[in-house]
């Protein structure tokens, strides 16, 4: 079973489409698409039926592309298959078309009565505004479907205490790689805490090798540090501050104190020469990695697929080591915690009638996720958000890699979801901008989070 590389460029596009439709796409940015460039519908029976949908009936719209759109429709096929009389039509859209679509549909009570999305700062924005339904009630009438996904997932469908979608699909964290063969070289061993780290730069810097790579012209590869520094350092509720919209909360002493643990490690030459123009859509900082240029290398899961393709041999030979961040001393984080892509999600429409509600309530707890649909993801490369999926793996060349994902997806007490998915589009581009910025110690810690402070809830 091959693994699916994935560009982070295509989850950023989505990114930057508006609030309503902000978050973490994990599939790809073609497929087909209708006439006017909206969208190509397939109904129970394989026609293209009306959009809206019957009483009896309901609506789905997500994304085209591969792997994601044919274990979508496999699903709708096989729900629809089991009930006949209550069927779901479901309509695929390329990525630009979906995030413009779906928040217009939306806004003028037309949209589907199912609404696939990423969660955070875009599902806030549809539940501040009375567009999706409050599933909270019926999770907790259905303990068993809630128990059977990781509790990690929920976090970004959670929205002041309230949960407005139903975690689905797979999940991405963010992993810390290594390069067995420059570790051996120079007689190292893989950091087990941060004071580890900063004693790895000494001592690859020493023997002419860069400590990390990083793509930091692409900025949302800096990003990841300050996520997993936060987190270590102060815990999850330091940005989770941020995310509530509380008053000042960058100024946090452990916010402050991550973003010059940050500059120390610039400082002191932990990053590639010249990383703030190395991208990582073109993949030069995995060569980088895998060339021995670089030792160590903080990125998605998705890049293990990509090293993969591009070096067949230095994956299969074991030479690509993984790890989850390590820990700070003194920090409060809990190190078994990560960041990244905590799953996808599906909201219901709040202006749909209660039997179209009916029938997506029913699609959740009997078809998403289903053992069927868990194992074709599998099949894909992925880990699918349910718990023991990891009986799925045996038989994968890449067991060990898609083990490993499967247990810091299902052991993390917290998956954070990235940031500039979590805020508003109008506040991760200033957040982008200033860690740019903190990268190439062009700004203070201070001035990070006083300019972070005043797009706070914007």
């Amino acid at each position: 079973m091959a693994l699916t590389p994935t560009s982070r460029r295509n989850f950023l596009r989505l990114a930057a489409g508006g609030a309503a439709t902000a978050g973490l796409a994990a599939c790809g940015t073609s497929g087909p698409s209708g006439p006017s460039g909206t969208g190509s519908a397939i109904s129970a029976s394989g026609g293209s039926p009306a959009a809206g949908g019957a009483s009896g009936s309901a609506t789905y719209w997500t994304l085209s592309g591969a792997p994601g759109e044919a274990i979508r429709t496999n699903t709708v096929k096989r729900f629809n298959a089991a009930n006949p009389k209550t069927p779901i039509t479901i309509t695929t859209f390329q990525n630009d078309a979906y995030k413009t679509k779906i928040k217009t549909a939306l806004g003028a009570g037309q949209g589907p009565t199912i609404i696939w999305g990423w969660g955070g700062g875009g599902l806030k924005s549809f539940a501040d505004a009375g567009l999706v339904e409050d599933l909270t009630s019926w999770f907790t009438q259905n303990p068993a479907l809630k128990s059977k996904l990781f509790p990690s997932s929920f976090g970004a469908a959670t929205i002041g205490g309230r949960i407005y979608a139903m975690p689905a699909e797979t999940v991405q964290p963010i992993v810390l790689y290594y390069n067995k063969q420059v570790f051996d070289k120079v007689g190292a061993k893989p950091p087990q805490s941060w004071g580890e780290v900063m004693a790895l730069v000494t001592k690859f810097n020493a023997a002419g090798i860069a400590p990390f790579s990083l793509g930091g012209q692409s900025r949302w590869t800096n990003m990841m540090w300050l996520e997993f520094l936060f987190d270590r350092i102060g815990g999850s509720q330091v940005f989770q501050a941020v995310f509530n919209g509380e008053k000042n909360a960058w100024s946090n002493p452990s916010a402050i104190k991550a973003l010059t643990q940050l500059q120390t490690l610039v400082k002191a030459n932990g990053f590639i020469k010249g990383f703030s123009s190395i991208t990582a859509d073109s993949n030069a900082d995995q060569a980088l990695l895998y060339l021995g240029k670089a030792a160590m290398m903080l990125h998605g899961s998705w890049v293990y697929g990509a090293i993969a393709s591009a070096n067949p041999s230095f994956v299969s030979g074991g030479n690509l080591g993984y790890m989850n961040f390590p820990p700070v001393e003194g920090g409060k984080g809990d190190p078994t915690d990560t960041v990244g892509n905590p799953g996808q999600y599906l909201s219901i429409s709040s202006k749909a009638s209660d039997e179209q509600k009916a029938i997506a309530k029913n699609f959740f707890s009997t078809a998403v996720l289903s053992p069927a649909e868990a194992k074709e993801w599998v099949d894909g490369g992925t880990i699918p958000i349910v718990k023991g999926s990891d009986s799925l793996l045996g038989g994968s060349k890449d067991a060990d890699w898609l083990k490993f994902q499967y247990k810091v997806a299902s052991g993390a007490k917290q998956f954070a979801q990235s940031w500039d998915q979590a805020l508003s589009p109008t506040a991760a581009e200033v957040l982008l901008n200033n860690i740019a910025k903190l990268f190439q110690l062009s700004i203070s810690p201070q001035q990070f989070a006083t300019n972070l402070n005043q797009v706070i809830g914007k």
